[in-house]
């Protein structure tokens, strides 16, 4: 590739992020009503942004480097996370599976000696994220933030409250999915490279993981105890349970077992992206058991995804050298900042293309990668279907890069004096 499509490639790349902070100056441009209120809207919608700039890409490189240069580029993408994160965000968000999780979630509550609702809203912010090391993170962040909305995010005002929640429910996602080799991207993306396998993320990373969501949402919940007990929000969970056609334990488990299944397959889109076609086809069948499917959000993501891969592809030329060249403790956090304007997986896959690198530096990478998962919608590969969800509870529609970014700076930290002991 040439290097002036390289550089044009990272300018796009900059001025991508630079729109995911502009997000709200465009919301309060669409909320006007005046004759491109429409174009306002489309550029306010933070899972279009890297995908718009992604094909302003290609269109330049087919320009400069000709059609058969972009092509081949193009083609040389793995756009397998992308529609994965499509196709369990749907199968997760149907009403069976988010039923399912509501009774776990308030059996668990039951067992912890508080008031219900500090109990329930501890379990969702822990529990979820750390089964996402099960279930993969973009499915535990796509039932945690249906929770969030459905039992607290949906009366207006309380905006503080909403921000640190979703700054914890980032940050506890992106280091929940340490306990296993499969669930997390920027760990999936390494895994094999070095040599790491489940029992490895255990052992090294997955204490320190779940004391940090444990600390974080602890914190969270009592910082937040009046609002939590006032009734100013919602206290029930997901869809009721007494509702005009209860889904049958088999409905459940058939959905179980498609969600499984997309799991299993996760490395193989032409497998999973069939179960998804075969459960919308059974969703369809039993349309009395269903709720609206998450198509269209899962869908926005998935270009979000596709966006990001195409435009930091192409960032290699800088970033891997920059890596390179830092010391263990520097890189971890040289990694934590990088990935708020990156993505952690990206970030740690170019960190495996380094040579010689020793257990400690890539412990540190990772470690960095995951801790800085949470400071913005672009760190971690789950972030936009949790952003995608609870984004209308918010004012104007729209999240804040600067506000969330300071509402994961605690719970960052947090996770960051866990991963350095």
């Amino acid at each position: 590739m040439p290097h002036s499509v390289q550089i044009i490639a990272t300018v796009l790349f900059a001025i991508a992020v630079v729109h995911t902070f502009a997000v709200p100056v465009f919301a309060k441009l669409a909320h006007k009503n005046g004759p491109h209120a429409g174009l306002w809207h489309f550029l306010a919608e933070v899972e279009a942004v890297f995908g718009v700039w992604a094909f302003v890409l290609i269109v330049v490189m087919a320009m400069m480097a000709g059609t058969t240069t972009m092509i081949e580029y193009v083609d040389t993408r793995n756009f397998t996370e992308p529609l994965f994160v499509f196709a369990i965000m749907v199968v997760a968000a149907s009403r069976p599976i988010i039923e399912l999780v509501n009774v776990l979630v308030r059996g668990l509550a039951r067992m912890i000696p508080v008031q219900r609702q500090l109990a329930t809203f501890f379990v969702v912010l822990t529990f979820v994220p750390l089964a996402g090391s099960l279930i993969t993170e973009p499915a535990a962040m796509t039932l945690a933030a249906l929770l969030l909305r459905d039992g607290y995010f949906k009366r207006p005002g309380h905006t503080g409250f909403k921000y640190m929640a979703l700054g914890v429910l980032f940050v506890n996602v992106s280091i929940g999915g340490v306990l296993s080799a499969y669930a997390a991207p920027p760990v999936l993306m390494v895994a094999q490279t070095f040599g790491w396998d489940s029992m490895y993320m255990l052992t090294h990373f997955g204490w320190r993981a779940a004391a940090a969501v444990a600390i974080n949402a602890l914190i969270l919940t009592i910082i937040n105890r009046k609002v939590l007990l006032s009734g100013e929000v919602e206290t029930h969970h997901g869809v009721t349970e007494d509702g005009p056609s209860r889904v049958p334990m088999i409905t459940s488990l058939i959905h179980v077992l498609f969600l499984i299944g997309i799991v299993v397959f996760a490395h193989h889109p032409g497998i999973f992206m069939g179960l998804l076609i075969l459960f919308i086809g059974f969703c369809e069948a039993y349309k009395r058991y269903q709720s609206r499917l998450m198509i269209k959000e899962g869908l926005m993501v998935g270009f979000f995804l596709a966006g990001l891969v195409m435009l930091g592809g192409l960032q290699k030329w800088w970033l891997q050298d920059l890596l390179g060249s830092l010391s263990p403790v520097v890189l971890f956090w040289g990694a934590t900042a990088l990935t708020a304007i990156t993505d952690n997986a990206a970030l740690t896959y170019l960190g495996s293309l380094v040579e010689g690198t020793s257990e400690a530096w890539r412990y540190m990478l990772v470690a960095g990668a995951v801790t800085g998962g949470g400071l913005t919608v672009i760190a971690n590969a789950p972030n936009p279907a949790g952003y995608s969800i609870l984004k209308p509870s918010f004012p104007n529609e729209s999240i804040s890069a600067g506000p969330l970014f300071l509402a994961a700076l605690i719970p960052t930290l947090i996770a960051a004096t866990f991963f350095l002991l």
